[in-house]
């Protein structure tokens, strides 16, 4: 008997109505030191199941700095300005990356073998499955930029101070949540079989499009006007101005997009929780 048939087996005991007032009563009896320690625990084990797979931690982790190494470095290796904007574009596309996979092809897979039904099962809050993936894509999206910035600052003339680096870090990281929410969705829409493969499809267009890849002046003019409607843009937009290298507008039209795309994505994820709950 599989996993799946397993799952079946012991959902089929019960009524989702049942469960879930089941576990509702079993959260109002613990403690918030329980409640910590169980965000803690899907924390640790979610952390340790990506890091564990190769399919997903090699290529989130040095698929951004292999390409800046082709351009960024072996393209402009002494041309620091262009070695600059590169490593605020790649940046950007590395941290999409962890929190598209993370939520969109891990937890459509998850779903798929019915692990989500268990936990839901479970005395854990619904949310700590969430707060962990998130917290798991920003410690990856933490390695791709450390790991851009050696290749950057050993193998170019890039030159930045300690403020602008963690500002542009901290930018980053917390500009990934509107993509952790599109995640989100589609790994509450998509079946585990094709969940990888549609990932990717929006996840790589989607940053060229962006200028994440290329500068977005290199793109036909017809392509630059539709990247304004792509929040990757918007990201890299950000990004770029923490080193003086942007395209114009301002910080907040930026933010105001990002904000705009987050409300959208979370609107469709609770749709997408009340479809599968139903």
């Amino acid at each position: 008997m599989n996993s799946s048939n397993s799952v079946s087996n012991v959902l089929n005991t019960g009524s989702s109505a049942d469960i879930r007032t089941s576990t509702a009563d079993a959260n109002d009896k613990m403690g918030a030191k329980q409640i910590a320690k169980l965000y803690y625990l899907e924390t640790k084990f979610e952390w340790l199941k990506s890091i564990r797979n190769p399919a997903f931690a090699l290529p989130a982790t040095l698929f951004p700095a292999i390409f800046y190494l082709f351009f960024g470095v072996l393209m402009n290796q002494h041309n620091p300005q262009a070695a600059t904007f590169l490593l605020c574009t790649y940046g950007t596309f590395g941290v999409i990356g962890p929190a598209l996979f993370s939520f969109g092809a891990g937890l459509a897979v998850e779903r798929g073998q019915g692990w989500l039904d268990i936990k839901d099962a479970s005395p854990m809050p619904s949310s700590a499955q969430i707060v962990s993936r998130l917290i798991v894509s920003m410690g990856f999206s933490l390695i791709v930029l450390v790991t851009l910035g050696f290749v950057a600052f050993g193998l170019t003339d890039v030159s930045l101070s300690l403020a602008q680096i963690l500002q542009l870090s901290g930018m980053l990281i917390i500009g990934a949540l509107p993509f952790c929410l599109l995640g989100l969705t589609l790994g509450l829409l998509l079946k585990a079989q094709s969940a990888p493969a549609v990932v990717n499809v929006i996840y790589l267009p989607l940053s060229f499009l962006s200028g994440l890849w290329v500068p977005i002046s290199m793109l036909p003019t017809y392509l630059q006007s539709f990247a304004h409607f792509l929040p990757p843009y918007h990201l890299s937009q950000l990004a770029l101005k923490v080193v003086g290298l942007d395209a114009g507008g301002s910080v907040a039209q930026h933010l105001l997009v990002l904000v705009v795309f987050s409300v959208l994505f979370f609107i469709t994820a609770v749709l997408a929780f009340k479809k599968k709950t139903a």
